[in-house]
């Protein structure tokens, strides 16, 4: 068995530039993907905010950063990570599989799920409606109608960028009342643009020959339905990371994530984050791929040292 140098636990832009960095400083590196390279940005059919494209979708994007691993020579294997156990300088990581892979060291870069409404026809329309991030996508709803599900802090800072570029923006909140900042509520609500439905539950994503239309919402109160047209649909309900399996390993926030800072570290000698899955503020492409290369070069200290 190969003993590498880094492992790389996910395939989205922070694990690939992780790969990269790691792969460009002469370290031999294995990435270990569960599902399809790339990640969360795959969902977006043009993304015009990453430096050096003026558009490009995320599948073309995503493609372009593994054939760049490739060419530098990184190894990867479409498995499930279920655990990492350290034995004296080795890692070893472990998948659903039932195979083994050892390390000297181990990124984490698992990212992040979004929170669905679990609706039928979901996961088509993401990308194709279905939207969930404001910054990313917005620009393609400018003059539209869009609707946003969600009554948070995330769902009400996405509105107020929405409410800049759409004709017209409906919150549609499945509690009584919104649970984000005062103050947000204020800045959203005080626009002319922006209408609400509270304690409904979207029942129904409608569509017409496989284009988006609108959504159907229940009032949980009497039970009434109704049809809301709109171009688009953000779903701001949450965010899913995935580290409880490693939580032995590196420590873990209230809300799941890794409880890392900028450096990238965690409290297991030879163990790093990256990406979506560590606490922060900001999870943007850049932010993950700026992750990635804090991590990889972390990594490639620990090794050198």
């Amino acid at each position: 068995m190969s003993v590498y140098d880094v492992i790389v636990v996910g395939g989205g832009p922070a694990g690939m530039t992780a790969a990269l960095y790691a792969l460009r400083n002469g370290k031999t590196v294995l990435i270990i993907e569960k599902e399809g390279f790339g990640g969360q940005i795959t969902h977006s059919p043009r993304v015009e905010n990453i430096p050096g494209f003026v558009s490009v979708s995320g599948n073309e994007f995503a493609d372009k950063l593994f054939d760049q691993i490739i060419a530098q020579g990184a190894e990867f294997e479409i498995e499930t990570v279920a655990s990492v156990e350290c034995d004296g300088d080795l890692r070893i990581v472990r998948t659903e599989e039932g195979t083994s892979h050892e390390g000297r060291t181990v990124i984490l870069a698992t990212g992040v799920k979004h929170r669905m409404l679990g609706l039928e026809n979901e996961e088509d329309l993401v990308g194709e409606g279905i939207s969930f991030c404001a910054v990313c996508d917005g620009d393609f709803y400018a003059g539209k109608t869009v609707c946003v599900a969600g009554g948070g802090n995330s769902a009400l800072q996405e509105a107020i960028l929405l409410a800049e570029k759409c004709e017209k923006v409906i919150m549609l909140q499945d509690l009584p009342k919104f649970t984000g900042e005062a103050r947000l509520q204020d800045v959203l609500f005080a626009k002319d643009n922006v209408t609400s439905f509270t304690n409904v539950k979207i029942t129904a994503l409608r569509t017409e020959d496989e284009t988006f239309k609108g959504v159907t919402i229940e009032d949980r109160a009497d039970g009434t339905s109704q049809n809301i047209d709109c171009d688009g649909l953000f779903v701001a309900i949450g965010l899913i990371p995935e580290n409880e399996g490693f939580k032995d390993l590196a420590d873990l926030n209230a809300w799941g994530y890794f409880d890392s800072d900028e450096q990238c570290l965690t409290k297991t000698p030879g163990i790093f984050v990256a990406g979506d899955c560590r606490s922060k503020q900001i999870r943007q492409v850049t932010t993950a791929a700026a992750d990635g290369a804090v991590a990889a070069l972390a990594a490639c200290r620990y090794l050198n040292q």
